[in-house]
């Protein structure tokens, strides 16, 4: 039951900061310092990525009319917009993609460190409030997400590669800070990063779960539930709250959250 109610906990952080841009594996990493699960290291493994597939069904759910190109409309059966827009979601996956299969193993054993974490949260947290300041008196060139060119769509996805890579960044932070710094709008921005979590974190989960195997015991399967159960509903609540959110602020109260959080990590861990 202990074990069940620490899901409970992992499900709510992560539904929390997968969306939110202050690195949902950076705070996982370091609630598993402080309240680490009785389970084994390959279960471990394989839970900080896969829960995170509660906070992917949420945007499925969400945003099904924006995503699901089947269905009967003035043009037909197919919506070639939705597919266009597919194909270049599919393009910005495939730097952090290439690198996940590649060299996932050894960035978790590397990487995966609060001395990184901490870096990254605070790094990350100064090119906010640098990019949010030099973007307050201009205009977005990327309005709707239909605008969104195949090249934008390519460079955004290399700036999600930087988050593939060090934990901490927020993969939804770099995907942000890159979409702003090339003129798209916040709305656009972080509608574009939940798309994008969509193929990343199916397959990066697949991988999980076939290195794993299915062979789970009782508990480690409520515990994985549990967890994504818990994930899928706080983050309904975190998507909505952040998309009303950005329409009339920016990002820089993130960007001072990591800066406070990694300078915290950093106290903690040397002391």
């Amino acid at each position: 039951m202990l074990e069940i109610l620490k899901a409970v906990v992992y499900g709510i952080v992560e539904g929390i900061t997968e969306w939110l841009p202050v690195s949902s594996t950076g705070h996982m990493i370091l609630l598993e310092k402080i309240m680490p699960m009785e389970v084994s290291e390959e279960f471990w493994s394989m839970f900080l990525v896969v829960v995170q597939l509660g906070a992917i069904l949420a945007v499925v759910l969400m945003f099904w009319k924006k995503i699901f190109p089947f269905h009967f409309h003035g043009r037909g059966l197919v919506d070639w917009d939705i597919m266009e827009l597919w194909g270049k979601i599919l393009i910005a996956c495939v730097p952090a993609g290439v690198v996940g299969v590649v060299f996932g193993d050894w960035l978790d054993e590397h990487l995966y460190n609060y001395w990184v974490v901490a870096v990254m949260l605070i790094a990350v947290g100064v090119i906010f409030i640098i990019v949010e300041n030099r973007n307050k008196h201009s205009k977005p060139v990327v309005c709707r997400t239909k605008d969104l060119t195949w090249q934008i769509a390519f460079l955004i996805g290399l700036f999600q590669l930087v988050a593939a890579v060090f934990p901490g960044t927020s993969r939804s932070g770099a995907t942000i800070i890159g979409a702003l710094m090339i003129g798209v709008s916040r709305t656009v921005a972080a509608e574009f990063t939940f798309f994008l979590a969509i193929p990343v974190m199916f397959g990066a989960s697949l991988l999980k779960l076939l290195k794993f195997g299915l062979a789970f015991s009782g508990q480690e399967l409520a515990i994985l539930l549990v967890g994504m159960a818990v994930s899928f509903l706080v983050s309904v609540v975190v998507i909505r709250f952040l998309m009303g959110y950005i329409r009339k602020h920016d990002f820089k109260v993130f960007g001072w959250y990591r800066i406070v959080l990694g300078a915290m990590v950093l106290v903690y861990f040397l002391a």
